[in-house]
């Protein structure tokens, strides 16, 4: 994509391991804002994650990553 004479690179889309660690960021009291800006995107692709709206199962796998290890 190009605006002007700049070219400009695509945004950021979030991955499954990405959505997997916003939940586990989520979950230790990070704000959508803050977890949007440490990923360069914006606070909706976080809440999108969260709301699961896209990757859907990362909050499974997120919740099994959180519990401790027998």
């Amino acid at each position: 994509m190009q605006i002007g004479n700049t070219p400009r690179s695509k945004p950021y889309r979030l991955t499954f391991d990405d959505a997997v660690d916003v939940w586990l960021r989520h979950w230790r009291g990070e704000y959508q804002h803050d977890i949007a800006a440490i990923y360069g995107v914006n606070p909706g692709r976080i809440n999108d994650v969260l709301k699961e709206r896209v990757h859907f199962g990362s909050k499974t796998i997120a919740a099994q990553k959180s519990k401790p290890a027998a």
